[in-house]
């Protein structure tokens, strides 16, 4: 899809679909402004007033009225998007409405479309890259499984061309949009892909070739044998069952100037490719575990923000990017409850629940971060369902050792439109975790699970002062399309791991 900006106006351009952003109050139905009120007079025939009038449109966010323009009209059909309130809106307002546009243009059967939009705060490169995220991203299609397209409003998009009107050339903007969406697309393309195509094999695959894709990128793939002299008990332990080796996946980046970074960041990812709950099977309704192929979000999102970094290159930053890759299977060879694992750094794990895998194989992959005399260190997971309970399917969870870690990434998500929450690192919880046997078991008691497994990761973070964990088992996966994401991998949280890494290197 070819997406350029034109300085035209709406009034003077011709075309399938042109698609208008307007505010809102939500309360009174919308008073055409004068210039939409010279374009409805001279160019659609009076069918924006006839559109706002009949469906009483208020200009709610996300809220939307269309319909077909006159014969001799040079548009064929015309979309109003709601913006809400101004003073509320964010940049998700117009990821949101570009989705809402291109959608409208192919279920309308349109082959070009124009979009006028207000600028987000006067800032016309980050409205255009918003917007152009918004488009890409609603317009991704994951038909790798399928043997015939699909019909209906999800079927063959239409649209080719879209413009944004009334600007100045953007090519940066959407060209930067673009490497951003390709990151999102290929972690939602990994979250979405069964576990028998996304092995831990596939994981190492995929990290490898984006670092032979770039040269800012070096790649170093550990097998069971380095693992095992490395010491880490608590990840072979759970890949013990599985017939696929498990890969432990080190990505760096380095801007390639040959002088020392100023500042160095890890980002942690879980690698569960496939997690069957171990000996403490998955039964039973509501377990999914005919979805725990998305068990591996974290790396998937780990591996799509390496891309995207590779390929933006930002300056005196290095970027560790880590995954303990295995599967939780079921086998002679399984772990048992009540086995005990020591974890890289010598500490001691009874495991008293062998579906509470994750944080096992994150334990290791902790303390190799840990090692490598890092500023800050952010790990991401889907790590527990009582986050889902606490913040329902849309919203991360965060934890932190850090204020100003924290920050950064509220700030960062923020701006990428992916919802997190900070919660509380309450130490008193880990006494849940004391063993009797061992230093510590890896799960406590179903009351604060979110936070007692944040409280187990933070054990094996002994060096790095600032640390945030992420869980992230909500927002990863959709069953229905919702705002510029489509049904399954979302994606969720690239955007904001890509805007963490940036802003910290504009702070080098």
């Amino acid at each position: 899809m070819e997406i350029l900006t034109a300085a035209i106006a709406p009034v003077d351009w011709s075309g399938d679909g042109l698609v208008l952003g307007v505010f809102g109050n939500g309360k009174e139905v919308i008073t055409l402004t004068e210039t939409l009120a010279h374009l409805d007079k001279s160019v659609l025939g009076g069918t924006l007033a006839e559109l706002t009038a009949e469906s009483e449109f208020k200009a709610e966010t996300g809220s939307s009225v269309g319909g077909r323009v006159g014969s001799s009209s040079p548009i064929r059909k015309v979309l109003l998007v709601g913006l809400g309130d101004p003073s509320k809106a964010t940049t998700d307002t117009w990821r949101k409405a570009g989705a809402q546009a291109v959608r409208w243009g192919n279920q309308q059967k349109c082959k070009t479309l124009a979009i006028a939009c207000p600028l987000y705060n006067a800032d016309k490169a980050l409205t255009v890259q918003t917007l152009t995220e918004g488009i890409l991203l609603a317009s991704h299609q994951d038909k790798r499984f399928r043997s015939e397209p699909k019909n209906g409003k999800n079927g063959e998009p239409t649209v080719t061309k879209v413009e944004l009107l009334e600007l100045d050339d953007q090519s940066q903007a959407i060209a930067t949009a673009r490497t951003i969406v390709q990151g999102v697309i290929l972690a939602r393309e990994l979250v979405s892909a069964p576990a028998n195509i996304v092995t831990p094999g596939k994981l190492a695959q995929t990290a490898q070739e984006i670092a032979n894709s770039n040269p800012l990128i070096s790649a170093e793939i550990l097998e069971k044998e380095d693992c095992a002299k490395l010491g880490m008990g608590a990840f072979l332990g759970v890949s013990q069952a599985s017939a696929l080796p498990p890969k432990f996946i080190h990505l760096t980046y380095r801007d390639g100037t040959g002088t020392a970074p100023q500042k160095k960041l890890a980002l942690v990812g879980k690698g569960l490719t496939f997690d069957s709950g171990g000996l403490n099977l998955k039964t039973g309704a509501g377990s999914s575990i005919e979805l725990m192929k998305i068990d591996m979000a974290g790396a998937a999102a780990v591996l799509g923000c390496a891309q995207v970094i590779g390929q933006l290159k930002p300056q005196g930053i290095e970027v560790h990017f880590i995954i303990a890759a295995c599967e939780n299977m079921i086998s002679s060879t399984a772990m048992h409850p009540g086995d005990i694992l020591t974890a890289s750094n010598g500490k001691t794990i009874e495991v008293n629940n062998t579906d509470a895998e994750g944080r096992l194989t994150l334990a290791d992959a902790l303390v190799f971060a840990d090692k490598l005399g890092v500023d800050a260190i952010v790990d991401l997971a889907t790590l527990t369902g009582a986050c889902i309970v606490a913040l329902g399917d849309s919203i991360g969870g965060l934890w932190s050792t850090s204020d100003e870690l924290a920050g950064e990434l509220e700030k960062s998500a923020k701006l990428a439109g992916e919802k997190i929450w900070r919660m509380p690192l309450e130490e008193a919880y880990f006494e849940q975790m004391k063993s009797v046997v061992a230093d510590m078991k890896n799960t406590g008691s179903r009351s604060g699970g979110a936070i007692t497994g944040a409280l187990f990761l933070q054990k094996f973070v002994e060096n790095t002062k600032a640390w945030a964990h992420l869980d992230i088992a909500g927002p990863v996966w959709t069953d229905k399309e919702s705002g510029y994401n489509n049904a399954g991998g979302t994606g969720y949280p690239v955007r904001t791991l890509v805007n963490l890494v940036l802003n910290f290197a504009q702070s080098a």
